[in-house]
């Protein structure tokens, strides 16, 4: 059973609504349905995750390191499954022991690049010892022509977010496995977009993503493109509202 399966008897044994528990404990009623739906998306990160859990936890009479210890237990088999997945499907390599380097390797660097930068330093000072120019030009009489008031620059094009939000993920640099559900934690799509393929995904609230070479993909939000989300291997998540 999951962790937000035994949350969602507890309320029921303790014979609480989401509505009673939400205004019990001062947790958002949206926020408690996607808690119970297994979705921490939109908790605040781990340690905020706890923290409701913790408190959802004390409020239903269940010793909190039974849910603690589900929530932790399901988070790591959920990323060591996510790295297997991506590594058997060759979209990360395995990573390789770290290389040592030599002390003596960097104490030689550093030499060298102490010397190279004392070199550079006589350098230039003699060289503006010696460049001192003989006299000073005079000021041009005739002033730099102003920029037409028509040249004015072009406003950036708009972007029409309509209804809804709408997300394109491409496979622009490698493969990589996506997970995507909308507000209500349905899942719309679960697998792996090849390179040089695209999906568009559409919703009337929010798009929850979880992209597991966020460096090989880029992304359309409301047909605008996004700052890329992460490097080769990087396994992130993001979510995108209408307002996005």
């Amino acid at each position: 059973m999951s962790l937000g399966s035994l949350i969602t008897k507890a309320r029921k044994d303790a014979g609480f609504s989401i509505d009673d528990l939400s205004g019990a404990i001062n947790i958002r009623v949206t926020l408690l349905r996607e808690i119970e739906a297994d979705n921490f998306i939109h908790c605040g990160g781990e340690t905020y995750s706890r923290g409701h859990i913790r408190t959802i936890a004390i409020k239903l009479g269940v010793d909190p390191q039974i849910f603690i210890h589900a929530f932790e237990t399901e988070q790591i088999q959920a990323s060591s499954s996510m790295r297997e997945l991506l590594v058997e499907n060759a979209v990360i390599k395995q990573p390789d022991a770290p290389r040592k380097v030599s002390w003596k390797v960097l104490a030689t660097i550093s030499v060298v690049l102490l010397f190279v930068l004392g070199v550079a330093q006589i350098i230039f000072v003699n060289t503006s010892a010696t460049d001192i120019p003989s006299s000073i030009p005079s000021q041009s009489t005739q002033s730099s022509p102003t920029p037409s008031a028509s040249a004015e620059e072009s406003p950036s094009p708009a972007v029409s977010t309509g209804i809804g939000v709408k997300v394109i993920v491409s496979a622009t640099r490698a493969k990589s496995w996506l997970s995507v559900s909308d507000a209500a934690g349905q899942s719309l799509f679960s697998g792996v977009i090849p390179e040089g393929t695209s999906k568009s995904f559409a919703s009337d609230i929010s798009l929850n993503l979880r992209v597991g070479n966020a460096g090989g993909v880029d992304l359309q939000v409301n047909g605008k493109v996004v700052v890329p989300i992460g490097t080769n291997g990087q396994v992130v998540n993001v979510s995108y509202g209408v307002d996005s």
